[in-house]
């Protein structure tokens, strides 16, 4: 059984990777909220959960009483030869026919039907919250990589700004006497390899930008520091546990599966016995030159139809439900192996980060008393033009190392969080 450490629970400080990020600005929150304001694919998800529960009203109709009102009208021609007949020849006629029907016995095609549809809305509102938390994951995602890109810029920028230093401070030494051509060309080889990592930095930087401007509707401004991560299992088997239970895609889908099971209900009860009561009441009114005569009737009877033969539809609607259901019983089966894969990769990326992060630490620390002293070796003699590259490099290396390493274990954390079904409100 894997724990997390007490500074693993916590989570990170990301002190490194904000320290270009104004104490004020455009909080995460805030995108999170934009994002949910204007991402269609919520849109759609929420018309989802509206059809469900129209559907429920339509299932719960159904054992309802039903009323239709008809009516007629027109001529008839009557010839007859008896000799007692009257008002004979064309006559107007109207009749008007109000009928009930209030199901009794369906075989349970209502109950099964109405099962059907509460578990739709289940599967609706649970498919909405996971589209809410994969939509809360990505606006991390987009947030933390343009943190970590402008960093990137940053660094590189500088890189840019050292390196020339380096170049001029080698011309110089050259037109002095002091080093060769050789190390001349070797600074100006490592700026013009400086720039090309910045040309590079930006571009991603502007890959990243518009990724958070189509996630959340609007440019990225001054983006604040993200909030702490929230409180992680203490264990992977707590985790995946967790996820097993509440994670909203398998709640979603094992609706779903309830849904297939209603469904072959429904379909069995198609070949079995329908009772209901049907009351008409019914007008006609035949209008002859001298009177007009008017028939009333009032009835209430019980029907009951029976299926006898139906070709097979009813067989065949029954195999294909009960198809639908063991089809919804193995994705459920699919979606926990998946959700237990995801747990465990977003728990070992999260340690992983984590222990990168204090690596990276240490590193840049190292780092940096290396370029010291190869600074001031250098101003002596001591060591090569190509030297003072070398450590000033790998100073660089170890910084954006560093900024890569808090962004991924942010990530790694809220991937954990989503695959646990926890990833809420962020703030």
């Amino acid at each position: 059984m894997r724990k997390l450490t007490p500074r693993l629970l916590i989570g990170t400080s990301l002190l490194s990777l904000c320290l270009a990020t104004p104490a004020v600005g455009e909080t995460l929150p805030e995108a999170i909220s934009a994002a949910f304001s204007t991402n269609p694919q919520l849109e759609i998800e929420r018309y989802s959960t509206e059809i469900a529960r129209q559907n429920l009203q339509a299932a719960r109709g159904a054992g309802r009483p039903t009323a239709d009102l008809s009516a007629t009208g027109g001529y008839q021609y009557v010839d007859t030869n008896s000799p007692f007949a009257f008002n004979l020849g064309d006559q107007p006629i109207a009749t008007a026919q109000l009928q009930i029907i209030q199901p009794l016995y369906t075989g349970g095609k209502i109950a099964a039907g109405i099962r059907q549809a509460e578990a739709g809305i289940n599967s609706a509102d649970l498919g909405f919250q996971a589209a809410r938390q994969d939509l809360t994951l990505q606006v991390i995602t987009s947030y933390m990589d343009v943190v970590r890109d402008r960093e990137a810029v940053s660094i590189r920028q500088n890189n840019v700004d050292v390196t020339g230093e380096q170049v001029r401070a080698a011309q110089d030494r050259f037109d002095v006497g002091v080093v060769t051509r050789t190390d001349v060309a070797q600074a100006q080889a490592r700026l013009e390899g400086a720039r090309a990592s910045l040309a590079g930095a930006e571009a991603t930087l502007q890959a990243s930008e518009a990724n958070y401007q189509f996630l959340t509707g609007m440019r990225p401004g001054d983006l604040a520091p993200p909030p702490p991560i929230p409180p992680l299992p203490a264990n992977i088997d707590d985790a995946i546990a967790s996820a097993i239970k509440d994670n909203p895609t398998i709640a979603s889908a094992r609706a779903d599966l309830r849904a297939a099971e209603a469904g072959v209900d429904s379909a069995k009860a198609d070949g079995r016995p329908q009772v209901s009561i049907v009351g008409a009441a019914g007008i006609q009114e035949t209008y002859g030159q001298d009177s007009t005569v008017s028939n009333s009737s009032v009835s209430a009877i019980a029907q009951a139809r029976i299926p006898l033969l139906t070709g097979g539809v009813v067989k065949a609607q029954t195999e294909g439900a009960k198809l639908r259901r063991e089809q919804a019983r193995r994705f459920v089966d699919s979606l926990e192996t998946q959700v237990r894969a995801q747990v465990t990769q977003a728990w070992f990326s999260y340690e992983a980060s984590v222990r990168a992060i204090e690596a990276s630490r240490r590193q840049v620390e190292a780092a940096e008393i290396a370029y010291e002293g190869a600074q001031e070796e250098l101003a002596v003699g001591v060591r090569s033009t190509l030297d003072a590259l070398d450590q000033e490099q790998q100073l660089f290396e170890a910084r954006l190392a560093l900024v890569a390493a808090e962004r991924d274990a942010y990530v790694a954390a809220h991937n954990l969080l989503r695959a646990t079904g926890a990833l809420g409100t962020i703030g």
